[in-house]
């Protein structure tokens, strides 16, 4: 018996890695984090903004220029481009949330490669994608810094984008069941 075999069978291994936690507890974390983030950084927890920062330093390696637009200059563009990916908090922070699933997907032996099944899978991939990062930034947030960040903040519109989200859900479950699968 080989060492991932004896690991596999290995109960501490199997109660903090394999099983899944309870949602209270989940909730708990999520809870705790948000509270310390906000007391180290000042702001709510947010995802999402950060991309646009990531997409316009790679736009303009590329000989682009942002400076002129609107979204760059309402959120001091300056700022934003001096910085780096490794000096941004939000951007280490991000890093993090990806290396973080990256090693519990590991831990949990639940990584795996999946072989695309037909055109479909990857143009409704594409389209979902550019749906949610559309909707991401109209919305000045995603599920962490619209969705969480808002109702932890009190604000309305925390609570309106958990509605939309959740019938935006269940639309996007039925359209992918009735053309995807």
């Amino acid at each position: 018996m080989n060492f991932f075999d004896k690991l596999r069978e290995n109960n501490l291994y199997k109660k903090w890695f394999k099983n899944s936690y309870p949602y209270v507890l989940g909730g708990i974390l999520l809870a705790l984090f948000q509270i310390i983030n906000f007391a180290v950084t000042g702001n709510p927890w947010g995802v999402s903004g950060v991309l646009a920062n990531w997409g316009a330093w790679i736009f303009e390696i590329f000989g682009g220029s942002v400076e002129n637009w609107h979204y760059f200059n309402v959120r001091h563009y300056n700022s934003i481009m001096t910085e780096s990916l490794f000096n941004s908090p939000k951007s280490m922070r991000n890093i993090g949330i990806i290396v973080g699933a990256l090693i519990a997907a590991l831990l949990a032996s639940e990584f795996k490669f999946r072989r695309i099944k037909n055109k479909k899978q990857i143009i409704g991939a594409v389209i979902g994608g550019l749906l949610m990062g559309y909707g991401a930034r109209i919305a000045f947030g995603c599920n962490i810094g619209a969705l969480f960040s808002g109702i932890s903040s009190l604000s309305l519109s925390g609570w309106i984008y958990g509605i939309f989200m959740f019938l935006g859900a269940i639309i996007g479950s039925k359209i992918l069941v009735k053309y995807l699968i």
